[in-house]
């Protein structure tokens, strides 16, 4: 089995030098590239990147979807592994792709990878809170994602998908503080994407909303194996598909009452 395998890795990042150095390390090992796609860092990013082996590109930001589209249009192999700059691929997912590859061209043209989350004040996830499997290790001739400005996702147009077990840790956030950050940003997205869709948040949703939301994060997602912090997190969550609602309703206000029909 050769040390490194035919696999291209695409990496987009704003601001990320104190994260995405552990992403990198994850994967240079044992793929044959690694592509930074930078949207106009302000901090060391690109200089980190350069110096753990990365390919750096800048491309202005377009929106998620879009940033993914152009990263994968860089990648010299057929085959492609997304992951984001503050995620990390484990030893355990690292084996299962290797034996993916051991005897040739892998079954399926592409794989769902579960991500788990982990949070600063946590020391470990719980593998049951990994309740996110997306498509991120795909034939670029066969899949590729959206070009959809807020939900990024990989498309499969032909063939197989396949399901892998080993995990991809995700830190999203550097502290609650950021959370609430990054939460205002995409929701303020969010919303711009529901408005244009021609969506006005109901009274009832706005009422039930926070309630249903920690329920699914907290029960369906099963953050009640996480203790306290699972609390925490559910009540995160609540707040960030509450807040995009809200959003989306003082943006169909504002538009109403520029068009002289608000009240």
């Amino acid at each position: 089995m050769p040390d490194k395998l035919p696999i291209s890795v695409f990496i987009i990042a704003k601001n990320e030098a104190d994260r995405i150095p552990l992403a990198i390390r994850s994967v240079r090992d044992w793929t044959d590239e690694v592509i930074v796609i930078d949207s106009g860092s302000a901090d060391d990013t690109v200089a980190v990147s350069e110096a753990l082996g990365a390919r750096v590109v800048f491309n202005a930001w377009c929106g998620y979807g879009p940033q993914k589209v152009f990263g994968e249009g860089l990648c010299r192999n057929d085959w492609l592994l997304n992951i984001d700059a503050d995620e990390e691929v484990s030893a355990e997912l690292v084996a299962e792709i290797r034996a993916l590859f051991a005897h040739g061209e892998p079954p399926c043209v592409a794989y769902t990878l579960p991500i788990l989350p982990l949070y600063p004040f946590q020391d470990r996830g719980h593998p049951w809170t990994a309740f996110h499997h997306p498509v991120r290790l795909y034939r670029k001739d066969r899949a590729g994602f959206k070009d959809a400005l807020v939900h990024d996702s990989v498309v499969v147009r032909e063939g197989k998908i396949g399901h892998l077990k080993g995990m991809v840790i995700h830190r999203s956030f550097r502290s609650l503080a950021h959370h609430v950050d990054k939460v205002n940003g995409y929701s303020s997205a969010q919303a711009e994407d529901m408005v244009a869709k021609g969506r006005d948040p109901s009274l009832l949703a706005l009422l039930l909303m926070p309630a249903f939301a920690f329920f699914k994060q907290y029960v369906l997602r099963r953050e009640f194996v996480n203790g306290v912090d699972g609390i925490v997190v559910s009540h995160m969550y609540a707040f960030q598909r509450f807040i995009r609602l809200a959003k989306a309703r003082e943006l169909n206000r504002l538009r109403r009452k520029a068009g002289g029909h608000g009240k």
